[in-house]
């Protein structure tokens, strides 16, 4: 793996757990730990992380958002597979909103073959890909822009959404914890994201394995109250039956157009 994308797993960890160490990240990515501890000092000195001892953390008092581009390269394979489960749920005419996210965006690219669809996003990224649609009629929420991951959130965008009733939600999660439900790095899509729960008949929590059993900072919501997670198998059989009956594992292909569910 090459330093910069090791380096993104690794801050990308961090957000997501609130915490890093050196030596369990040595055995997962594969390196010696000084080749760890290097990756760590570069965090530190960009300011990305704080050196803690044996491992690293957050900035100190820092509101983080994993940045879009980190997002975006990482489990490329995994989020093509829940994300293709995912669209198989939504019929044509359906309304859907799309949360933030990049696993959500890879939702978008897998209904483009829909037809009479309104899909509803607080992301300016997927509102520009489904504006290219002419068979999706689109709705983007208004709010303030939150610029390194394109998330539009604030109280225009949570008073938009409850004008409107849709058939699905997808939304993404910073991570999943049995008891502490659906929770996220940064308090001020906590909102949005409850309005999105709010405004759709069915809620399903997109989210690839490696969030799973984390806790980030802030609660968005409890297990009950989404009708499904959809995550992919690299989710262990035995960590499933936590989540009790909310859990479906997208079956990580080789082909990524021959997923499909598994228990």
């Amino acid at each position: 793996m090459p330093a910069k994308e090791r380096r993104d797993a690794i801050l990308q960890r961090i957000h997501a757990d609130g915490y890093v160490e050196a030596k369990i990240l040595s055995r997962e990515l594969g390196v010696d730990a000084s080749t760890i501890r290097r990756d760590l000092d570069t965090l530190v000195r960009s300011g990305k992380a704080e050196r803690t001892h044996g491992g690293a953390r957050p900035v100190t008092g820092a509101a983080f958002e994993i940045p879009y581009a980190v997002k975006e390269t990482a489990r490329r394979q995994e989020k093509a597979a829940i994300a293709q489960c995912a669209a198989q749920k939504v019929l044509d005419g359906d309304t859907v909103i799309l949360d933030s996210g990049s696993t959500t965006y890879q939702v978008a690219l897998e209904l483009r073959h829909r037809t009479d669809l309104t899909i509803i996003t607080n992301d300016l990224r997927i509102g520009k890909y489904v504006a290219t649609i002419p068979a999706i009629r689109l709705l983007v929420t208004g709010g303030e822009l939150l610029g390194s991951v394109y998330t539009l959130v604030g109280e225009r965008a949570v008073d938009f959404l409850s004008d409107y009733s849709a058939d699905w939600a997808f939304l993404g999660a910073d991570a999943i914890d049995p008891i502490a439900g659906i929770t996220n790095t940064n308090t001020l899509e906590i909102p949005i994201k409850r309005a999105i729960i709010a405004a759709a008949t069915r809620t399903v929590v997109v989210a690839d394995s490696s969030k799973l059993g984390h806790r980030a900072l802030a609660k968005v919501a409890a297990i009950y109250e989404v009708d499904t997670i959809l995550t992919d198998s690299g989710l262990p059989i035995d960590q499933v039956k936590l989540y009790g009956d909310h859990v479906v594992r997208a079956l990580v292909t080789t082909n990524s157009h021959q997923n499909s569910t598994t228990t």
